[in-house]
């Protein structure tokens, strides 16, 4: 690729594989804690990205390796629902990883153009997040043409002292457990979903894309005169010995928000995760939702844990 920068002498690039999952949770842990403090990544996360819907490790992967031959860096990219908008990911060891982290950027990119003609997409938007102090990342990316969209934040809050009981829900309101064995109310589940987030840049996905990537948790479903206006999907911890409650998707459909559906949901869902014994719960949240869902977390008592910046670049397809 011309102008790709160069890995140091005796430094590889490979292709990953399933086999190597161990060895790149590890990497990724060491990053997540010089970055935020604390793991963020669990092993199964690891493998569902290799083997994400639109994601070919032989062709859309590489491992970085240092000239001792350990792992030092990880490049992949992000689209499962095929749409016009991909994330590129990068990871590299804390210090000794970084002579990688410019040259996996520039393989990942020079893929992002290959991946926007094979998904059809003449003009292909691709982004990538950094934690603020990973000042050597921001500024790789912003050579490579990336400027900054918004924050995310990665908010939690310990379960401690809250009690199993459930709440009562605001008057008209009923908040159940979603019937996950009824195929005709999974699909009404999952186009709730769908339509609250239309008014963010939340990516769509088809109901079988959902499907396959929802497993776990407890779900709870919103209703009022019969009708689903909300719902609150959740996941279970996904490493051993790691207790915290993840909230995946909280909706509320347009004509009833406003009306404490989204608390009740939460406070019904941390009332549930209490009676499991879970420690914590925590959930990822766009700053610049419309809906002002940062305001409802903190409501309720969740904080920042940290916050990531959001970087956004475009490509043209190749061969267009």
């Amino acid at each position: 690729m011309p102008g790709m920068s160069a890995l140091p002498p005796g430094w590889t690039t490979r292709r990953p594989t399933l086999d190597d999952v161990p060895r790149i949770l590890e990497l990724v842990h060491a990053s997540d804690i010089a970055a935020v403090g604390e793991p963020d990544f669990s092993e199964d996360e690891v493998r569902e990205e290799l083997t994400g819907p639109h994601t070919d490790m032989a062709r859309d992967c590489w491992l970085a390796f240092d000239a001792s031959g350990a792992i030092a860096g990880w490049a992949y990219p992000r689209n499962p629902t095929g749409q016009a908008r991909d994330f590129a990911e990068v990871y590299v060891w804390p210090e000794r990883g970084l002579p990688a982290q410019r040259p996996l950027l520039d393989l990942i990119m020079g893929r992002m153009s290959e991946r926007a003609a094979e998904l059809g997409h003449d003009v292909y938007t691709v982004r990538a997040g950094a934690i603020p102090n990973e000042t050597a990342y921001i500024e790789a990316l912003t050579a490579a043409g990336f400027t900054f969209l918004k924050q995310h934040a990665r908010m939690r809050m310990s379960l401690d002292g809250v009690s199993p009981v459930v709440p009562e829900p605001p008057a008209g309101v009923t908040i159940r457990p979603a019937r996950r064995a009824d195929d005709a109310e999974m699909r009404l589940f999952h186009a709730v979903i769908e339509e609250a987030f239309l008014d963010s840049d939340h990516p769509s996905m088809t109901y079988e894309d959902w499907s396959r990537r929802s497993r776990g948790g407890d779900w709870f479903v919103a209703e009022t005169d019969g009708e689903m206006a909300g719902v609150l999907q959740s996941a279970d911890p996904e490493d051993d010995g790691d207790d915290e409650a993840w909230v995946r998707y909280l909706a509320v459909l347009r004509p009833y928000r406003k009306r404490g559906l989204g608390e009740a949901l939460l406070r019904h869902a941390f009332a549930a995760y209490a009676a499991r014994g879970r420690s914590q719960v925590g959930l990822g949240v766009d700053m610049a939702n419309p809906t002002e869902a940062a305001r409802l977390y903190r409501k309720v008592g969740m904080t920042p844990l940290y916050r990531a910046n959001v970087y956004q670049t475009t490509v043209t397809a190749a061969g267009r």
